[in-house]
């Protein structure tokens, strides 16, 4: 039975490798760019030593090697590559290669081969291609390949956005509720600096968490990468070779460039970790403190507006006061957004004011239904 089941597999991974070699067979027939094609050539000629490695598989375990050609999936994808070009399949191709690494990884005949270690260099070298350009990559997607994770901007104002409107949406609902059980006003107060301080210290955990997180996994990233380049520096060679013909450059070039890179250790990580991982070893994806530092800040001061004019009234005047503070500043937020995604200030403001009065109207009336039902 055992038996049975290892044949099925070997021919199932023997069915892949063999699909793959004939899709990037394919790609380098269609590709007009002569570097890409030779890349796709390379990478066909790995998917069809694998094929070859299951193959012997099957011959040790008795098994004869049945005749195989691409399964219709294969064919299917081939086709499509032809009529749309084989930019249209890449991601799913892609999805394919990093399937193949983890699946060769549990197998026992797999596991200490370089087939998983192909399979993932493959996959890195497909996410490179897929931001290509005739002749190479563009500089501006070049820098997004290398600089993903470059600096603390985009976890900074990703928390400066987040915690300011979440500061001000969900203690202005929070405010507002309170203030429609009919509460007194120190309740009001006392409940509004509450939630700002939970609020706010549970937003900047969070923060903290997702980076401190995000940093951790680039590390480990880099170790295996690390180890990689011990254990197999011709194979590190190979792939960065590959990624710089990717880009642009010739055969020739690549594999000069990639030489030099891998004689010193040091060098060789970093620049690995850059091109085939999209991490700056320096900055692994911002400063988990600053993020969280930010989160705090931003959140406690989209909270202040709800709570504060019950710090120095009472009553509607207050309700009216806090409902007009937090709308201004509901515009403020709304305005600023346009700054990243380019829509009209007065839409955007009008917008995220509405979205958030409305959501403070209904928590209002909820808390006058319960205020009545408990005073009734």
């Amino acid at each position: 039975m055992e038996q049975k089941i290892d044949r099925k597999r070997y021919l199932a991974n023997m069915q892949d490798e063999i699909d793959s070699a004939m899709l990037y067979r394919t790609f380098a027939e269609i590709e007009t760019d002569e570097r890409l094609a030779e890349v796709y050539r390379r990478l066909a000629e790995v998917e069809e030593r694998h094929a070859r490695f299951w193959e012997e598989q099957l011959r040790k375990a008795g098994e004869a090697v049945p005749t195989t050609r691409p399964s219709r999936r294969a064919r299917t994808l081939a086709w499509l590559a032809r009529r749309f070009g084989p930019s249209f399949v890449l991601p799913t191709i892609t999805a394919l290669e990093a399937s193949d690494s983890a699946d060769y990884l549990q197998q026992p005949e797999s596991r200490d081969t370089s087939l998983p270690a192909d399979e993932r260099s493959h996959q890195r070298i497909l996410q490179a291609i897929e931001g290509s350009v005739p002749g190479g990559l563009e500089g501006s997607a070049v820098a997004r390949l290398e600089g993903r994770h470059r600096a603390i901007g985009g976890n900074a104002l990703r928390a400066a956005v987040l915690g300011a409107n979440d500061g001000l949406v969900s203690n202005l609902s929070l405010v507002m509720g309170v203030a429609g059980a009919e509460l007194s006003n120190q309740a009001i107060l006392i409940t509004g600096l509450a939630g700002l301080l939970a609020g706010a210290i549970s937003m900047s955990l969070g923060e903290w968490l997702s980076v401190q997180s995000s940093r951790e996994l680039y590390e480990h990233q880099i170790a295996i990468e690390g180890e990689e380049l011990r254990t197999n520096p011709e194979e590190e060679e190979l792939e960065l070779a590959l990624i710089y013909q990717a880009k642009g450059l010739s055969e020739e070039e690549a594999r000069k460039m990639a030489k030099e890179l891998i004689r010193s250790e040091d060098k060789a990580l970093d620049t690995l970790a850059r091109e085939e991982l999209g991490i700056d070893p320096e900055e692994l994806g911002g400063s988990a403190w600053e993020a969280a530092g930010m989160s705090f800040v931003l959140f406690s001061l989209g909270a202040i507006f709800p709570v504060a004019p019950f710090a120095f009234t009472s009553g509607y005047t207050a309700v009216a006061a806090s409902l007009a503070m937090s709308g201004a500043a509901l515009f403020g937020i709304g305005a600023a957004i346009t700054l990243m995604t380019g829509r009209g200030v007065l839409f955007s403001g009008l917008r995220q004011m509405a979205f958030g009065l409305a959501a403070a109207a209904v928590t209002y009336g909820i808390g006058w239904v319960m205020g009545v039902s408990i005073a009734g």
